[in-house]
């Protein structure tokens, strides 16, 4: 059992770096381009990219369930009130 394991694991760590190293399209052509462009405008970019699609999920998972969510809150607010 702990044969398997370890061999899971050790197989898990070096398929890691080839599986997650690819980026997305849009990082990857802004870190190609970023040596003609002025490093804080690279790196500004860079991490509006990654705030973009950091946010998103969390936008969406609020439209969805806007209404549990009133309904939370104002029974929160109801019982300090």
């Amino acid at each position: 059992m702990k044969i398997k394991l370890l061999f899971f694991l050790v197989l898990i760590v070096t398929t890691s770096q080839s599986i997650l190293g690819q980026g997305c399209s849009q990082c990857k052509l802004l870190a190609e381009q970023g040596s003609g462009l002025e490093e804080a405008s690279f790196g500004s970019n860079i991490n509006s990219g990654i705030l973009f699609l950091m946010v998103i999920p969390y936008l969406i998972l609020i439209f969805l369930f806007r209404e549990q969510i009133k309904s939370r809150l104002s029974r929160l607010f109801a019982k300090k009130g």
